[in-house]
């Protein structure tokens, strides 16, 4: 049986594999860069939780992160496609189909890369804030 946390961190890599990118789970960065992006999930640190007692809940804001990759000659504009599909795709169910008390992703830190011998990259980490509660830190 999954934990809660494993259960929403897989939930969200099912909502990003809706997107026309490929979205790996805790993948190195592969050789090749398709050509609709790359999204790679982190699963991120889930940090101390807040605690209640009565009923005894462990109310977590897990940071996961977003590694969102294009490469090609026109990667800004498709940079820009990429992350507003992203954003697009969690406001579609900010709960993740229940499993979730809220979903929120903060705005993206891009960089762009340069590649030997092939186009640049432009890259981005975007932290996605994953709140919810567990009767067990460790369920």
């Amino acid at each position: 049986m999954s934990t809660s946390r494993e259960t929403i961190l897989a939930a969200l890599h099912a909502r990003l594999s809706t997107l026309p990118a490929t979205a790996l789970r805790g993948e190195v960065l592969p050789e090749r860069v398709p050509a609709e992006g790359l999204l790679i999930l982190r699963d991120g640190e889930p940090g101390d939780p807040e605690v209640t007692l009565s009923p005894l809940r462990y109310h977590y804001q897990h940071r996961a992160e977003i590694e969102a990759v294009i490469q090609g000659a026109d990667r800004d504009a498709a940079f820009d496609t990429l992350t507003a599909s992203i954003g697009t795709a969690l406001a579609a169910d900010r709960t993740l189909g229940g499993l979730c008390d809220w979903v929120e992703a903060k705005a993206p830190r891009p960089v762009d890369l340069a590649v030997e011998g092939a186009a640049s990259l432009k890259a981005a980490t975007i932290a996605v804030v994953l709140h919810y509660s567990t009767d067990d830190p460790l369920s």
